[in-house]
């Protein structure tokens, strides 16, 4: 007896802000390292929603900067709606507290943990306050707060309250300073392009510790906000349906219809048929069995799926390929996106894509891609049902060595969207094994290992064709130079007779006293629109006419021009460098295009 009393004095509720500073593992906030990347990515989802929402194109500022030996400062600002200030506090200093968890619809974070953990992380190594400034609209001023969380309560405890001028007319700000390291600045530049590569529509600026690293936009239009729809019969709980049933003063055949997507008063009454329950019951006056009965019941009649066209929102194939080709140099690269499916009431979609080729290792695993709801997700890669599915197609069939993975210059990609993602922890890094999720998964696969195949077949049936073309383009001009020196006579245009040899969209590219000249002929007899990609240390700064967009990797810049050329005739850009690095074309056939280099 004395014991129990004891432990009775000894036992107390626990607060979720309590429970998650003791494990701010399961949250992503394992190590120093990852702690950086874990709050950049729950503030960069928290915005991109945000403008989504408010279909607004979204233009994302990322800033990390050192203020002391082992602190650094988090900022991440947007031009969303911004939130209003009586809100603010209980979004950053409270923890599951947000607007989309009742929500049956696709978003990137729903629980309300993700952005607040992070400020809980941050009082805990450095003791500052979170600084938060949001904007409403142009005709109020901005609010800026200084907050922290009661860990004993999961309350906000605001420290600033006050309003200031802000060059911004709407948009959120939010500063964090922890202990950290810088270690994983690759893994964070990483996230952030992949973030680029699957919100096509995103303009994200990083500046790290000074390095300013850009990831424009190759879309202008902001997908679709998805709707919110009831829940599917199929998907729901005993639980649930109590909850919803305890509070509704409809009669049973109004609540069915009403309360649940996809039920007309047909279906409802063929549920309510086979539970044996009256259509004119209150459903708050269902007892246990009777819910039993209700439950078992819309299980059991074939009710059609969720109105996935609602509440998804797709990247789209082209979108896909798109963001890819902007980050990516790809000799080819095909995207799918399957149609709807279901799990357990949940709507959900697979898109993937495959690229080869290019700029990819030639040796080693295949870099494999994946996405959750346009996030990406960097860790725990052996944990996911995404890698199990690639490792059980069978590659080898489709022109890949296979060791478990693919092996070999190829990137595999996997996206899935749904109103509900199954991730496997609250660090939503893997997704849980799904029977109809990798029955997709790998159905799609399958379809783009097809076509890799047929890419690999034609290339190789092409090669002996290319190295003869390009053995021709690049000694027709000297034998036409030769000549010239030997009968005196001025240089003749060899391009009318390359042109007829080779009926074909050739690249070639020429360095002379510091000129890099590279020109695009387009000798089919058709237009042709094609997108040039040059890789290089030169930066191109004077390139006439300008690229489209730059990108920097590392010291080298990804210089790429779109463009559309009539039958016969010629694309020219001229710049000041050496003229080191590699160019390609992209958007024809592999079998109309020629890329020569001429470098002297």
């Amino acid at each position: 007896m004395v014991i129990a009393e004891d432990l009775a004095k000894q036992q107390r509720s626990i607060s979720v802000a309590e429970f998650f500073e003791k494990n701010k593992h399961l949250l992503g906030f394992d190590s120093p390292t990852r702690g950086i990347i874990t709050t950049v990515k729950e503030a960069v989802d928290n915005a991109l929603d945000a403008c989504e929402e408010a279909e607004v194109l979204p233009d994302i500022f990322v800033a990390i900067r050192k203020t002391n030996s082992d602190v650094y400062r988090i900022t991440v600002e947007d031009n969303g709606p911004g939130i209003v200030p009586k809100n603010v506090p209980y979004v950053f200093g409270k923890l599951l507290y947000g607007s989309r968890f009742h929500q049956i619809r696709q978003s990137r974070g729903q629980q309300g943990i993700g952005i607040s953990a992070a400020v809980l992380y941050a009082q805990l190594t450095t003791g500052v306050p979170a600084l938060v400034i949001s904007r409403t609209g142009a005709d109020v001023r901005a609010h800026r707060f200084e907050l922290m969380i009661k860990t004993e309560t999961n309350e906000p405890d605001i420290l600033v309250d006050e309003e200031i001028d802000w060059d911004r007319t709407h948009g959120t700000r939010i500063e964090i300073e922890f202990k950290s390291t810088l270690a994983a600045k690759k893994k964070l530049l990483e996230y952030l392009r992949y973030t680029a590569v699957v919100n096509p529509h995103a303009r994200i600026t990083a500046d790290i510790d000074g390095e300013i690293t850009v990831f424009e936009r190759v879309s202008s239009e902001v997908p679709p906000c998805p709707k919110a729809i009831l829940p599917h019969p199929h998907g729901i709980e005993f639980g649930a349906l109590k909850r919803i049933a305890a509070t509704n003063s409809d009669t049973l055949d109004e609540f069915l219809v009403n309360c649940f997507s996809r039920v007309g008063r047909k279906t409802a009454d063929e549920i309510l048929g086979l539970a044996q329950i009256k259509p004119r019951r209150k459903a708050k006056t269902l007892d246990s069995d009777e819910l039993k009965r209700l439950l078992e019941a819309m299980q059991q009649v074939k009710i059609p799926a969720p109105p996935a066209q609602q509440c998804l929102s797709p990247i789209s194939e082209d979108l896909i390929r798109k963001g890819l080709e902007k980050e990516v140099q790809l000799d080819f690269i095909k995207a799918r996106t399957r149609p709807s499916a279901v799990f357990s009431g949940h709507s959900f979609i697979i898109e993937a894509a495959i690229g080869y080729g290019g700029k990819l290792p030639a040796e080693g695993s295949a870099q494999i891609l994946r996405f959750a709801n346009r996030v990406p997700l960097l860790y725990q890669q052996g944990a996911c049902a995404i890698t199990n599915c690639i490792s059980q197609v069978n590659w080898k069939s489709y022109g890949l060595s296979q060791q478990g993975l693919p092996v070999g210059p190829a990137l595999i990609m996997v996206h899935v969207a749904s109103t509900n993602v199954p991730f496997t922890s609250e660090s939503k890094d893997a997704i849980a094994s799904i029977p109809e999720i990798e029955r997709e998964i790998i159905l799609v696969l399958q379809e783009l290992g097809r076509e890799l195949k047929a890419y690999i077949n034609r290339r190789d049936r092409n090669k002996l064709q290319d190295d003869r073309a390009r053995a021709i383009c690049s000694i027709i001009p000297e034998i036409a130079r030769k000549v010239s020196d030997i009968v005196e006579l001025p240089l003749v245009d060899t391009s009318p007779i390359e042109g007829k040899i080779m009926r074909k969209l050739v690249a070639k590219k020429r360095t002379c006293d510091g000129k890099v000249s590279i020109d695009v002929h387009n000798y089919t007899a058709r237009e042709l629109v094609f997108t040039l990609y040059n890789l290089s240390r030169d930066s191109a700064s004077d390139a006439v006419p300008k690229p489209d967009f730059v990108d920097d990797f590392d010291g080298e810049y990804n210089k790429v021009w779109k463009c559309r050329l009539e039958p016969g005739t010629v694309w020219q850009v001229t710049y000041s460098g050496t003229g080191d690095g590699s160019i390609d074309l992209r958007g024809v056939e592999d079998n109309v295009k020629v890329v020569v280099d001429l470098d002297v």
